[in-house]
């Protein structure tokens, strides 16, 4: 990706970084370490990449405060920053043009009479807005978006194309909802009754908190009395359910194909990797990580690194999957010890009889 020529040593400014080498050289674009070409900013943000500065034609990298260069060759002008992959976001963020975005309604819209729409909001075509939502302040909503009656959508949210919010909810602001997500559908809540499923009616609501962030096709579900809330900053992966009364703590993330079962509360900067599956009704602490597909069966205190299933240490797991990896041979080991004290046992009883 192409940028207007900056100099090494404004990125080093912008990214209050220390620098090492030559502050004059021209940025002219940026790239992964693997891709940069001449005239581009990549950064480095672990240390087994370190080796790749010897061949990179790149003009400026970015690396971390303690990382030390491959020893005699050449290397580009390096940018020392706390965080690499941070001021990378950084310079990306400043350098790079925001999309224009087209201000009003569009002709084609549908926005029931009741509705509050604030300054500088954008509606786009076949977007529906029902009664008594309110619209605030430089809103975009994308076309064949679905807003139902007296939600709320929050000062600069954005939401893409085909999103739904069903009625009653209550979106933050700043908050982001990718292509297909749906919020606020009813749970998957029925009580059985002489032999029939019969459906529990969902009354309650969906708060999505400031600067929450929704992947594509994710549904999250209302409460059934009460609210499921994802608190400020939360981020979800593409195709995450989040089941009815859920808490998601704040600076929590998500990853793709996870599903949380009703009225689990996940505490706060928690970290939930791919395919991660929640049981109803337990409590997760702040801080915990999860590794990919483990199954959550029961609470998790702050602070832990879970994984497998059932979900549990991870140092644990570990273990105990190295020891299923031995186990084959182990098999075979016993096998041949079985096989050896049966030919010493056959031996012991001839010996006896001859005595006889």
């Amino acid at each position: 990706m192409k940028l207007a020529p900056i100099s090494v040593a404004e990125i080093a400014k912008l990214t209050q970084g220390r620098l090492e080498g030559e502050a004059s050289a021209l940025i002219t674009g940026v790239a992964p370490i693997e891709q940069a070409a001449a005239g581009d900013l990549s950064f480095i943000a672990h240390a087994r990449f370190l080796d790749l500065l010897a061949a990179t034609p790149a003009a400026a990298v970015l690396i971390d405060l303690r990382s030390v260069p491959p020893s005699g060759s050449r290397c580009p002008a390096l940018i020392r920053v706390a965080n690499p992959y941070f001021a990378f976001v950084q310079v990306l963020q400043h350098f790079l043009p925001v999309p224009p975005v087209a201000i009003g309604i569009h002709a084609t819209a549908c926005i029931a009479a009741s509705a509050q729409v604030g300054a500088g909001a954008a509606i786009g075509p076949h977007a529906v807005v029902e009664e008594g939502c309110e619209i605030e302040t430089g809103v975009q909503i994308g076309a064949h978006c679905y807003v139902g009656r007296n939600t709320r959508v929050g000062a600069h949210t954005i939401l893409f194309p085909g999103v739904r919010l069903a009625h009653d909810v209550q979106i933050g602001k700043n908050v982001v909802i990718q292509f297909g997500s749906v919020i606020g559908s009813d749970g998957f809540g029925y009580v059985r009754h002489e032999g029939r499923h019969h459906k529990i009616p969902h009354l309650g609501t969906v708060v999505l908190e400031d600067k929450v962030e929704i992947g594509a096709n994710c549904c999250v579900d209302r409460g059934t009395f009460g609210e499921t809330r994802l608190r400020r900053g939360a981020k979800l992966d593409n195709l995450v359910h989040i089941a009815h009364n859920v808490i998601i703590g704040e600076n929590t993330v998500i990853a793709a194909q996870t599903g949380i079962s009703g009225s689990t509360t996940i505490g706060s900067e928690v970290t939930i990797a791919g395919q991660v599956g929640f049981v109803g009704h337990i409590e997760i602490g702040d801080r915990v990580i999860f590794g990919a597909q483990a199954g959550v069966t029961k609470s998790v205190a702050a602070g832990m690194v879970v994984s497998g299933y059932p979900a549990r240490d991870h140092r644990k797991a570990k273990r105990e999957e190295a020891a299923l990896r031995r186990l084959p041979g182990l098999l075979l080991r016993v096998r041949v010890i079985e096989k050896l004290l049966k030919i010493d046992r056959r031996g012991q009883d001839t010996d006896e009889n001859q005595s006889e």
